[in-house]
């Protein structure tokens, strides 16, 4: 799959995948305004134009970044596994389903996804993908 950022400056290409994953989590919102709508694309991304990547560690156990010169933002990484989960919107396709959703019990009220999806609180997620003694927010 090919994407790129709003400028044309970052461009990328992954792996295919077909399933996206909606994160609810304070992090994500904050950091777009509304939950995170991801590709889980895993450690396979090549970038060009990385020099007008901006890499923000954004806990202990992962970054985030971003275009320097439009902001788009380009990725969310697990440092562990070097796992990819880039915004659905950056890639040129949307031929995309949701087939998750994560933080759920942090989701606020004022919006609500129609889709019938797996859910995972914070509490699943963090047994489910964190390693013992790791931090634990986005």
């Amino acid at each position: 799959m090919n994407g790129h950022c709003l400028c044309g400056a970052v461009s990328l290409t992954s792996p295919d995948s077909r399933a996206i994953g909606a994160c609810h989590c304070g992090f994500c919102r904050r950091w777009g305004g509304g939950p995170l709508l991801a590709v889980h694309c895993g450690p396979d991304v090549q970038f060009q134009g990385s020099e007008n990547i901006t890499v923000y560690a954004s806990s202990e156990w992962a970054q985030r970044a971003f275009c320097s010169q439009c902001g788009t933002h380009l990725y969310y990484k697990l440092l562990a596994t070097g796992e990819y989960f880039v915004p659905a919107g950056v890639f040129e396709s949307a031929d995309f389903d949701l087939a998750s959703q994560i933080y759920i019990d942090k989701k606020p009220g004022y919006y609500s996804f129609a889709n019938q999806t797996p859910m995972l609180t914070e509490q699943q997620v963090i047994e489910q993908f964190s390693s013992p003694g790791s931090e634990t927010t986005a």
